[in-house]
C-alpha cells in the first residue's frame, strides 16, 4: 500500500471519460480524487470508442490504468476492433462485459455471444475479465461454465445477496462493491459485504453512477470512494485503514498493477 498517514485507495472500476468529462475536467476529477487518498484508478470501456477514449485517459495521467470491452447494452454491435486494443499500454482487463436483462438494450442472444467471446479473449490474452451482470445471474454462471472462468476475474458492482456472493467466491471471483452499499435498499448486498473474506473484496465507485449517500442524486466521482470504503469498512466491523491496505492489495493483484 501507498505510504502516507492517510488510507491510499484504488477505484477499480470508474469511468472518467463519460458523459461532458472534457480533457480539464477528467484531469480536475483525477487530481480531486488523489487529494482523497485514491491515488489509483481504473477506468473502464463500455465499446470500441469508449475504450479508446478508456486508453487516452489512463495515457495521459499517472496511476490511472484503463479496460478494454463491451457492455452488454452495446453487445448488438459485436466485438470487432476489441482485441486490437488489447495490447496496449495500460490495459489491466477485458470489460466490462456480461448480461443485462433488466433493460435489454441488446437482444439476450447477442449478449450472451458478446459476453463468451470477451471471456475467451481474456483467456487468451491473460487478462482480468470483468463482469457486469443484472437480473442475469443463472444465465452469466451458464457463460462461465462453458467458456471456463478466467483466472482473475471481477463482478464488478455487486447487486446480489449472500447467496450471489457464494456463487461468485465459489468461481473463484473478486467482488467489487460500489456504493449501493449506502442505500437503505441494500441489505442483502451489506449482508454479502459481510460475508465476503477480506482478501476477495474490491471497491468502486462506478462514477459517474451511483453517488454513495450522502451524495446521492448527484454526479459520483472517483474521490468519493473514501465514503464507499467507510461504509464497507462499517459492515464488516473492521477499521478503514484495514480495508484500504486489503482492497488496495487486492486490486494490486487482481489487475497486476504496481
Amino acid at each position: 500500500m501507498a505510504s502516507g498517514a492517510e488510507p491510499a485507495w484504488t477505484d477499480d472500476h470508474c469511468h472518467l471519460h463519460h458523459g461532458d468529462g472534457d480533457d480539464a475536467a477528467v484531469a480536475q476529477a483525477v487530481a480531486d480524487a488523489r487529494a482523497a487518498g485514491v491515488t489509483r484508478m481504473i477506468t473502464v470501456g463500455c465499446d470500441l470508442e469508449d475504450s479508446r477514449a478508456a486508453l487516452a485517459v489512463a495515457a495521459a495521467h499517472p496511476g490511472v490504468h484503463a479496460t478494454v470491452g463491451v457492455h452488454p447494452h452495446e453487445a448488438s454491435g459485436g466485438i470487432e476492433g476489441i482485441e486490437a486494443l488489447l495490447g496496449e499500454p495500460g490495459v489491466v482487463a477485458v470489460g466490462e462485459c456480461g448480461l443485462d436483462f433488466h433493460y435489454d438494450h441488446s437482444p439476450r442472444d447477442a449478449q450472451r455471444e458478446v459476453f463468451a467471446a470477451q471471456v475467451a479473449l481474456a483467456h487468451a490474452h491473460h487478462l482480468a475479465l470483468v463482469i457486469h451482470t443484472r437480473e442475469a445471474w443463472d444465465e452469466t454462471f451458464d457463460v462461465l461454465a462453458a467458456e471456463g472462468v478466467p483466472e482473475r476475474t471481477v463482478f464488478h458492482c455487486f447487486t446480489g445477496g449472500p447467496a450471489e456472493v457464494r456463487r461468485c467466491l465459489d468461481a473463484g471471483a473478486m467482488v467489487s462493491f460500489s456504493g449501493i452499499l449506502t442505500f437503505t435498499s441494500a441489505g442483502d448486498v451489506r449482508e454479502a459485504a459481510a460475508q465476503c473474506p477480506l482478501d476477495r473484496i474490491l471497491v468502486e465507485t462506478d462514477s459517474p453512477f451511483l453517488a454513495p449517500v450522502p451524495h446521492r442524486g448527484r454526479r459520483n466521482r472517483p474521490a468519493l470512494l473514501p465514503v464507499v470504503g467507510a461504509a464497507l469498512a462499517e459492515v464488516r466491523g473492521e477499521s478503514v485503514d484495514l480495508v484500504a491496505a486489503a482492497t488496495w492489495d487486492n486490486a494490486a493483484r487482481t489487475y497486476g498493477l504496481d
